[in-house]
């Protein structure tokens, strides 16, 4: 899997928050955008993902030599970000469930595989809406870990998370990145210190 920037840029209103970028992410490979908070981060990888539309240029996304269609882009991704909600009033089962029949899990693994990943086996018929803001945060990143895509997009990873889950965070963030596409928005360098390539959105200001 492959994405190709070219030129590319976002504007709200009249103000740029990046332009001119131009590079290529390969699957295999794992990628951070840093700089200061509000410097668009969030926008690029938003952007990237195709969540939302961009001012200038071009992406394109490539499995292969052969470009994908955006309408069948969400099909090859997964993102967690502090800003995407879970559906609260389901139970920790449901939202799974729910979840698998958009993206299923790799080697299909199970429901009651996935509670045990996330070490809430107990919370499992509990509603998200009775869980801490840790264990929402866990859920997203199980969710993304384990879904069957070949790109990997997470935004302020240990955000809501104690010592032990950011622990767990980072035992599982390179396992399961393994031949996939990663990319993370941080400032924290403990998040994203395994990453081979940084950028720094100000480079693109």
């Amino acid at each position: 899997m492959k994405i190709i920037a070219q030129n590319l840029g976002k504007k709200f209103s009249n103000e740029w928050i990046f332009r001119n970028l131009n590079y290529e992410f390969h699957s295999g490979e794992s990628y951070t955008f840093v700089g200061a908070n509000g410097s668009g981060k969030s926008t690029l990888l938003q952007v990237l993902s195709g969540f939302i539309p961009h001012s200038e240029g071009e992406i394109h996304y490539q499995i292969g030599e052969k470009n994908l269609e955006i309408d069948n882009y969400y099909k090859h991704l997964v993102i967690a970000a502090p800003y995407l909600e879970l559906i609260e009033d389901f139970t920790l089962s449901e939202i799974i469930d729910f979840h698998i029949q958009f993206k299923p899990f790799k080697n299909n693994l199970s429901s009651s595989d996935f509670t045990d990943f996330i070490e809430l086996p107990q919370a499992k018929n509990k509603a998200l809406k009775f869980f801490s803001s840790g264990m929402k945060q866990r859920v997203k990143l199980g969710l993304a870990f384990w879904s069957d895509s070949e790109i990997l997009m997470l935004d302020e990873p240990t955000s809501n998370l104690d010592i032990k889950a950011t622990e767990w965070y980072l035992k599982n963030v390179q396992e399961h990145s393994k031949n996939r596409l990663l990319m993370i928005c941080s400032n924290q360098p403990s998040e994203y210190g395994f990453c081979s390539n940084i950028l720094n959105i100000q480079d693109y200001k």
